[in-house]
Protein backbone atom coordinates (compact mmCIF):
# COMPACT_ATOMS: atom_id res chain seq x y z
CA UNK A 1 0.00 0.00 0.00
CA UNK A 2 1.35 3.26 -1.04
CA UNK A 3 0.81 5.88 1.63
CA UNK A 4 1.64 9.56 1.22
CA UNK A 5 3.40 11.52 4.11
CA UNK A 6 2.97 15.52 4.24
CA UNK A 7 6.87 16.88 5.34
CA UNK A 8 8.17 19.89 5.84
CA UNK A 9 11.94 19.97 6.26
CA UNK A 10 12.38 23.90 8.08
CA UNK A 11 10.12 23.05 10.79
CA UNK A 12 11.69 21.17 13.72
CA UNK A 13 8.53 18.69 14.30
CA UNK A 14 9.43 18.37 18.20
CA UNK A 15 6.65 16.43 19.72
CA UNK A 16 6.44 18.72 22.74
CA UNK A 17 6.70 22.03 20.55
CA UNK A 18 3.37 20.65 18.32
CA UNK A 19 -0.07 20.15 18.50
CA UNK A 20 -1.87 16.20 18.15
CA UNK A 21 -5.61 14.97 17.03
CA UNK A 22 -7.01 12.30 17.71
CA UNK A 23 -3.33 10.79 19.15
CA UNK A 24 -1.85 11.85 15.41
CA UNK A 25 1.10 14.85 16.07
CA UNK A 26 0.21 18.16 13.33
CA UNK A 27 2.95 17.38 10.45
CA UNK A 28 4.46 20.88 11.77
CA UNK A 29 4.93 22.18 15.01
CA UNK A 30 2.48 24.73 16.78
CA UNK A 31 4.17 28.11 15.94
CA UNK A 32 4.55 26.82 12.13
CA UNK A 33 0.91 25.78 12.60
CA UNK A 34 -0.06 29.52 13.71
CA UNK A 35 1.85 30.90 10.64
CA UNK A 36 0.60 28.72 7.79
CA UNK A 37 -2.97 29.89 8.77
CA UNK A 38 -1.95 33.05 8.90
CA UNK A 39 -0.42 32.64 5.19
CA UNK A 40 -4.26 32.08 4.32
CA UNK A 41 -4.75 35.67 4.76
CA UNK A 42 -2.90 36.21 1.53
CA UNK A 43 -6.35 36.43 -0.26
CA UNK A 44 -7.83 39.36 1.58
CA UNK A 45 -4.68 41.45 1.06
CA UNK A 46 -4.04 40.42 -2.31
CA UNK A 47 -7.93 41.25 -3.82
CA UNK A 48 -7.10 44.84 -2.02
CA UNK A 49 -9.92 44.04 0.76
CA UNK A 50 -7.67 45.24 3.51
CA UNK A 51 -4.37 47.04 3.27
CA UNK A 52 -2.14 47.43 6.37
CA UNK A 53 0.87 49.25 6.15
CA UNK A 54 4.70 48.34 6.27
CA UNK A 55 5.34 49.16 9.59
CA UNK A 56 2.23 47.28 10.86
CA UNK A 57 3.10 44.30 9.07
CA UNK A 58 6.45 44.53 11.17
CA UNK A 59 5.02 44.77 14.46
CA UNK A 60 3.07 41.54 13.61
CA UNK A 61 5.86 39.70 12.74
CA UNK A 62 7.85 41.12 16.08
CA UNK A 63 6.40 38.97 18.30
CA UNK A 64 7.12 35.52 17.31
CA UNK A 65 10.83 36.81 16.43
CA UNK A 66 10.83 37.52 20.11
CA UNK A 67 9.08 34.66 21.15
CA UNK A 68 11.40 32.41 19.56
CA UNK A 69 14.58 34.16 19.77
CA UNK A 70 13.82 34.43 24.10
CA UNK A 71 13.41 30.83 23.89
CA UNK A 72 16.73 30.01 21.88
CA UNK A 73 18.84 32.64 23.81
CA UNK A 74 17.05 32.96 27.29
CA UNK A 75 16.44 29.94 28.77
CA UNK A 76 12.73 30.41 28.61
CA UNK A 77 10.43 28.24 27.55
CA UNK A 78 6.98 29.05 25.32
CA UNK A 79 3.99 27.06 25.44
CA UNK A 80 2.18 25.74 22.52
CA UNK A 81 -1.03 28.66 22.79
CA UNK A 82 2.12 31.56 22.58
CA UNK A 83 3.67 30.01 19.77
CA UNK A 84 0.24 29.27 17.75
CA UNK A 85 -1.08 32.88 18.43
CA UNK A 86 2.04 34.62 17.67
CA UNK A 87 3.21 32.73 14.68
CA UNK A 88 -0.45 33.57 13.40
CA UNK A 89 0.02 37.24 13.45
CA UNK A 90 3.74 36.12 11.86
CA UNK A 91 1.82 35.15 9.21
CA UNK A 92 -0.79 37.59 8.49
CA UNK A 93 2.14 40.01 8.47
CA UNK A 94 4.49 37.85 6.01
CA UNK A 95 1.45 38.03 3.94
CA UNK A 96 0.63 41.53 4.15
CA UNK A 97 4.18 42.22 2.85
CA UNK A 98 4.10 39.21 0.39
CA UNK A 99 0.61 41.27 -1.03
CA UNK A 100 2.99 44.81 -1.19
CA UNK A 101 5.48 43.43 -3.04
CA UNK A 102 3.11 41.53 -5.49
CA UNK A 103 0.77 44.43 -6.11
CA UNK A 104 4.38 47.20 -6.38
CA UNK A 105 5.82 44.57 -8.90
CA UNK A 106 2.17 43.88 -11.13
CA UNK A 107 2.20 47.91 -10.97
CA UNK A 108 5.83 48.46 -12.68
CA UNK A 109 5.43 45.62 -15.01
CA UNK A 110 1.89 47.32 -16.33
CA UNK A 111 3.57 50.58 -16.73
CA UNK A 112 6.89 49.35 -18.02
CA UNK A 113 4.47 47.30 -21.15
CA UNK A 114 2.20 50.88 -21.06
CA UNK A 115 5.37 52.91 -22.01
CA UNK A 116 7.13 50.20 -24.32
Amino acid sequence: MNRWKLEFTVCHRMPERSFFWKGKQFPVCARCTGIYIGYLSVFVFAFFLVYINIWVSVLLILPTITDGMTQAFCNRESNNLLRAVTGFFAGIGIMSVVAMVGQYMGKQLVLFFYNL
